[in-house]
């Protein structure tokens, strides 16, 4: 690849310093007596004609049906080229004759559609262009060269439709302009398109047309006649020189300016249309002979149609060459009213521009009034929405004081030690949704959350207080948790039971539970408990396995909450509360509630406690079944309920919408504290260690400590 591009660039240098220091291209003696030798008087008359107007933009040939003949050659002044074929006699103009190898052939019908779909003007040239000016590709003439990036030159549009360079077949990219052998191709000299004609269908090589376009080819190669419509000679497409059109010879880059003046150009009479097809040079002749001249006047109604001598005659009795005068200010006024019209048009259309742009801003003016009226409307919401909060906060503060002024009142002070007040020691942060199960393993101080995200996250409550690791498996929201030795059981609301170890925190199995959502999950005596909708099911755990044991039935809403304590399980569905005997499995006792469904259940060593949807919290004596007391102060469904026993008291943690905890002394039956720093409703609790954890709908879990 690189020998090749040394090669073209000392080519192109060769060529630029020829014309720098020589001027236009000349044939010595010697040199012409050779052509002369080898193509005949014809082409030595052509170069000496060219040499003797080498430095203008065209040149004039004789041509005459003896004289003008095609000569076929191969390429000239390459003198690193070795000869390229045989040159031979023809009966028309010069024709390229290049050779091409068996690959260069198939390449350029691999092109072939692209060219003819190419609506280029013929090109042909008065004499062979060279080898080096042609295009490995597409076999033409270049158009518009560039240099590639594996130093070749090629035709823009041929780099961009091929893949590979056809040399050295590297993938061809455009780098830049070779505007040096665009210069060159500039200098060639072909012939206006007005003394061409398309070559007669069937026409052979060798008495083809004049070439018009140049195949490239290598050394050595069959000769191949290609036309610059690039198609060969003989076939639609290609041109030939044609004897009877304008014989001069232009330089490439000036065939457009002697194009536009050539008196070979057809035209059309002005007079009448139907007239045959003239060229520029005749059309004055035939303007002093045409029959169809028309008056001046015509446009007025005037309806004469003459030659030039009767069209002298009729000037002088025409009716209106009288009114010219007349008829020529009535124009002008026309044309002077014509403009004010137009001018009025103009400012009409300036007048609408500018309604139409006072109307968009009006209409902007009122998005944005809307808009703000929106914001007003939102904020205002936004306050109402905070007083009724601030309200609300009020009244527990109210409820709270009035709590503490009754302590007082009797006597109980101990409750209000510091060192029994809770406070938020830390948030845990990781949950994309509400929190609506949380679960303690106390062995390893993990703490287990479930949420609306499909996750459950393990915590580390012990050291680093982090996110452990978050398991997934669930297809739905996880709505409870329980832990059996060390198995972790979830429920959630794809119906399923998932079995992890807490070890490596794997899953390791998956049951299908029940029909409908698993709302709560608990475990005893080897035992787990599932809650889903009217129905309790018990199932034996073997290893990782779960085998249903029994469905409890005779419930009749959702249960959605599940206690078991000692001997005993307690489920609560809608305003009933069943205590079941674990051991045989049987209802032993019932418990009416008022106030809503039961929401959540607590056991203590002496009472019974659930909470309800209706912001009640009941309180049963363990042992007499009988209802003690029902604790006010919540204004929202209490969700979770948590114990914490010591020998010296026992304390119940309620957690609720209204998105507070409360503390209730179950030694008095009074709430000792409520908790607020949530900014969701508190839906789960879980302790560990006189530690409190709350789940929220605001995606966190805190951590209280006493």
């Amino acid at each position: 690849m690189s020998g090749t591009a040394s090669k073209l660039t000392r080519f192109i240098d060769h060529k630029i310093s020829r014309k720098e220091h020589h001027g236009p291209r000349h044939h010595s003696p010697g040199a012409t007596s050779r052509m002369e030798a080898s193509f005949g008087p014809t082409f030595s008359t052509v170069a000496a004609g060219a040499k003797a107007e080498g430095s203008s933009n065209y040149k004039q040939h004789r041509r005459t049906p003896s004289s003008s003949s095609t000569l076929t050659y191969s390429p000239r002044d390459d003198d690193d080229m070795p000869p390229i074929g045989t040159p031979r006699r023809s009966d028309s103009a010069i024709s390229i004759r290049s050779l091409h190898s068996e690959s260069n052939m198939s390449l350029r019908s691999t092109f072939s559609l692209h060219e003819e779909e190419e609506d280029t003007e013929p090109q042909v040239f008065a004499e062979q262009p060279s080898v080096k000016l042609c295009c490995q590709l597409c076999c033409n003439v270049f158009k518009d060269p560039v240099i590639t990036t594996c130093g070749h030159t090629f035709c823009r549009r041929c780099a961009l439709t091929s893949d590979k360079c056809p040399v050295d077949t590297a993938k061809l990219t455009v780098v830049v302009n070779n505007i040096a052998v665009a210069e060159q191709i500039g200098e060639l000299f072909i012939h206006c398109k007005y003394g061409c004609r398309a070559t007669p269908a069937g026409a052979t090589a060798g008495g083809g047309a004049a070439v018009v376009g140049t195949g490239v080819a290598a050394p050595g190669a069959a000769t191949v006649a290609v036309t610059a419509i690039t198609t060969v000679a003989g076939k639609p497409g290609a041109y030939e020189v044609d004897p009877l059109g304008c014989p001069f010879t232009i330089k490439l880059t000036s065939r457009m300016e002697h194009e536009v003046s050539c008196d070979y150009r057809p035209v059309r009479c002005p007079n009448n249309p139907s007239c045959p097809p003239l060229l520029t040079k005749h059309l004055e002749a035939h303007l002093k002979e045409c029959e169809h001249i028309k008056c001046p006047h015509s446009k007025y109604g005037c309806t004469f149609i003459g030659n030039q001598d009767t069209y002298e005659t009729h000037l002088e009795v025409c009716k209106f060459e009288g009114l010219k005068e007349f008829l020529q200010q009535t124009d002008d006024r026309f044309h002077e009213m014509q403009l004010t019209l137009s001018q009025k048009d103009q400012d009409i259309a300036f007048l609408r521009s500018m309604l139409g742009k006072l109307s968009e801003k009006l209409d902007q003016l009122e998005k944005n009034l809307e808009l703000k009226f929106d914001v007003l409307d939102e904020n205002q919401s936004k306050l109402s929405e905070d007083l009724m909060e601030f309200r609300r906060d009020a009244s527990m503060l109210n409820d709270e004081l009035s709590h503490i002024n009754a302590r007082l009142n009797m006597g109980i002070l101990g409750s209000y030690d510091p060192q029994q007040i809770f406070k938020c020691k830390g948030t845990f942060v990781g949950h994309q949704g509400p929190v609506w199960c949380l679960c303690v393993y106390s062995t390893g101080d993990l703490l287990f959350s479930g949420s609306s995200d499909k996750t459950i996250k393990v915590w580390d409550t012990c050291t680093t207080y982090k996110c452990q690791k978050t398991l997934e498996g669930h297809d739905g929201i996880v709505l409870a948790l329980c832990i059996q030795g060390n198995r972790l059981y979830s429920g959630s609301a794809d119906c399923t039971i998932i079995v992890w170890d807490i070890q490596t925190l794997q899953k390791v199995n998956t049951i299908r539970a029940h029909d409908n959502p698993v709302c709560t999950l608990v475990s005893s005596h080897n035992m787990l408990f599932s809650g889903s909708l009217k129905a309790i099911k018990v199932w034996d755990i073997v290893g990782t396995e779960l085998k249903l044991k029994k469905e409890l039935t005779g419930l009749n809403h959702w249960v959605r909450a599940l206690v078991a304590s000692q001997n005993h399980l307690y489920s609560g569905s809608y305003q009933t509360i069943k205590i079941w005997d674990i051991r045989s499995l049987e209802c032993v006792h019932v418990l009416q509630t008022s106030g809503g469904s039961v929401y959540s259940i607590a056991v203590t060593n002496h009472h019974i406690v659930c909470g309800t949807y209706e912001n009640l919290i009941h309180v049963w004596d363990i042992d007499t079944k009988e209802q003690v007391r029902t604790l006010t102060g919540h204004v929202g469904t209490v969700y979770a309920l948590a114990v914490i026993s010591t020998p010296d008291q026992t304390k119940v943690f309620s957690a609720s919408y209204d998105r507070s905890l409360r503390v209730w002394s179950m030694d008095n039956m009074i709430c000792t504290q409520t908790l607020l720093r949530h900014q969701g409703s508190v839906t789960a609790l879980a302790v560990s260690r006189g530690r409190l954890f709350s789940g929220a709908v605001d995606s966190t879990v805190k951590v209280w400590t006493c």
